[in-house]
């Protein structure tokens, strides 16, 4: 319950406010009945008008009072519970942004968005009704139970057994509705993941024609939800009635047993009155009880979903010392596994060394841990074993600040950002003048945005949408030069370009001080780097220039051979 308890911290003072009118509107709510016993049995009953208005007065007054203190319990707890939902979906984003890696893998994107707004939307409303209900239910029905049995000892036995089945029945329901609305949850992030997936995917969709497999891929979830669904709101519905049923019975065992007593003259028209009043309290208090553990049962799960991501683990810390790095980058006998795999090493045992403002190109099949080698030196993972030396420096001992910092990748998958082309490439550096913008866009060959209507502010849909791959890449590397880092890593970032574009933006990237990682599957890309590093399975192949791997690289000269080929 730490997750409570931090928030509450924060807002208390409104919540201690709501719960004080929260129990006055209880007291005035409980000495309704009681004015009307008096109004019935001393005015109606001893035929004095005089007590109708005295009593009559008072009972309106409580009734107005009542009233203001709803109102202001309402607005407190809408007030409170919205600022806490408020501040905890902002806190759940900050930290998903903070998330290390392995966290990212495991929490899929389309779980964390469900659990960043339907989640947190159900702590949210389960604040407001802890602070306009949960106090207010259990208090009038006590208050009820204790001003019934003043009423009349003898008839209150009827409502002690309906408190002790309505609580048999809350136990019940709680035991079997928790683990349902469990599964359910899990069921609505499958849903949200498979139609992430094809909305993202729409094109490759329609490309290929598998409309009625994704359809029917989507359908089974759907139903999957829609079946848990039923599951969990059965308990939930069965014991609505069975409850309203047990409170039938007992209110014509109180009006049976009422009038023998009154027979008896052991109790009087206007106790008999309130004491039904009191049951009605008593109903609505035990069907807003139900309610609130009902609410409790599907926040507690969401609670769950939430704490996970929150108490997940962070990126690494960032201390550590703050070189001027240079660009020199070394492996030593690098092993690594990605967290909950199948255990096999990504790579294996790799060294190898790039000096300040050299040009290497990584080459190897496909699956050889080519873009691994990116990922660990960014340090979004550590190695398994071995180490990774920035200027001779062991890359857990560089803040990581300023080690990703001296870092400008472009991905494997050019991402884009809804906005301006300007806002993209300006990405690292929003201040950057106009003279910069250009000449980075220059520099990625991405002379196309200036023939676009409105140039450089021209506005980019959602990743990207309305340009194409060749069009997506250039940006991103743009991009990436705009940030001026001294390590430069490409991973297979020219891939949608045509040869002579490619050779033209790796001119302009080459010369200089600035280390270029290029990650290909291309030899034609590969050839004029520095050095080339092979790579088969995680395992150094091959280390060298390109026409020294073509004799002693039997794996370069395998890919640089299907590339070559003459077609008969």
């Amino acid at each position: 319950m730490k997750l409570y308890a931090h928030y509450f911290g924060k807002y208390k003072w409104g919540f201690f406010a709501a719960v004080i009118c929260v129990a006055l509107e209880a007291l005035c709510d409980l000495m309704g009945p009681t004015l009307m016993s008096h109004i019935i049995n001393e005015g109606i009953g001893g035929g004095s008008v005089s007590a109708v208005y005295f009593w009559g007065l008072r009972m309106i007054l409580i009734t107005a009072l009542g009233a203001v203190f709803a109102a202001s319990r309402n607005i407190l707890a809408s007030r409170t519970s919205q600022s806490f939902g408020a501040e905890l979906r902002y806190d759940l984003f900050k930290k998903i942004l903070s998330l290390r890696q392995e966290s990212c893998d495991r929490l899929e994107s389309g779980s964390l968005i469900i659990r960043m707004t339907g989640d947190v939307t159900q702590l949210t409303q389960f604040a407001n009704g802890t602070m306009r209900i949960f106090f207010k239910a259990p208090l009038t029905c006590l208050g009820s139970i204790v001003l019934a049995s003043m009423l009349n000892l003898r008839m209150s036995v009827i409502v002690y057994s309906l408190v002790a089945v309505v609580g048999v029945l809350l136990f019940i329901s709680m035991r079997l509705s928790h683990p349902a609305f469990r599964k359910l949850q899990k069921s609505m992030d499958a849903l949200n993941t498979a139609a992430e997936e094809y909305l993202m995917g729409v094109r490759l969709v329609k490309a290929f024609g598998t409309y009625d497999e994704e359809t029917e891929r989507f359908e089974i979830k759907n139903t999957d939800l829609y079946k848990k669904g039923v599951r969990a709101q059965i308990v939930i519905t069965l014991i609505s009635p069975i409850l309203t049923l047990a409170v039938g019975f007992a209110t014509g065992a109180a009006l049976l047993l009422g009038s023998r007593l009154f027979g008896l003259g052991l109790t009087q028209p206007g106790q008999i009155s309130a004491f039904i009043v009191y049951m009605t309290q008593i109903l609505s208090s035990l069907m807003m009880i139900t309610n609130i553990f009902n609410t409790f049962v599907r926040t507690r799960a969401s609670f769950e979903r939430v704490s996970e991501v929150l108490s997940s683990a962070d990126d690494f810390e960032d201390i550590g010392t703050s070189p001027k790095i240079k660009g020199g980058v070394e492996f030593k006998n690098v092993t690594f596994s990605y967290p909950g795999s199948s255990g096999l090493p990504s790579l294996k045992n790799l060294s190898f060394k790039v000096e300040p403002g050299e040009r290497i190109a990584i080459i190897g099949p496909t699956g050889s841990g080519k873009s691994t080698i990116a990922w660990l030196l960014m340090r979004l993972y550590d190695v398994t074993d071995g180490e990774i030396l920035v200027d001779g420096i062991d890359i857990r001992d560089i803040k990581i600040s300023d080690l990703r910092g001296a870092i400008a990748p472009v991905p494997q998958k050019a991402t884009l950002f809804s906005g301006t082309v300007r806002d993209n490439v300006n990405w690292a550096d929003p201040s950057a003048s106009d003279e910069r913008t250009t000449a980075a866009l220059k520099a990625a060959e991405a002379n196309f945005v200036f023939n676009m209507k409105k140039g450089a502010d021209s506005l980019l849909g959602s990743g990207g949408v309305n340009v194409s791959g060749g069009q997506k890449q250039r940006i991103s590397i743009a991009r990436a030069l705009m940030k001026d880092a001294p390590i430069l890593i490409l991973d297979d970032a020219t891939s949608a370009l045509d040869p002579i574009t490619e050779k033209k933006v790796k001119q302009n990237i080459s010369g200089g001080e600035r280390t270029v990682m290029l990650i290909t599957q291309r030899c034609s890309a590969a050839m004029d780097a520095d050095k080339i590093l092979v790579l088969n399975e995680g395992a150094l192949a091959g280390l060298g220039k390109h026409e020294d791997l073509l004799e002693t690289c039997p794996i370069y000269r395998d890919i640089y051979d299907s590339q070559t080929v003459e077609v008969v």
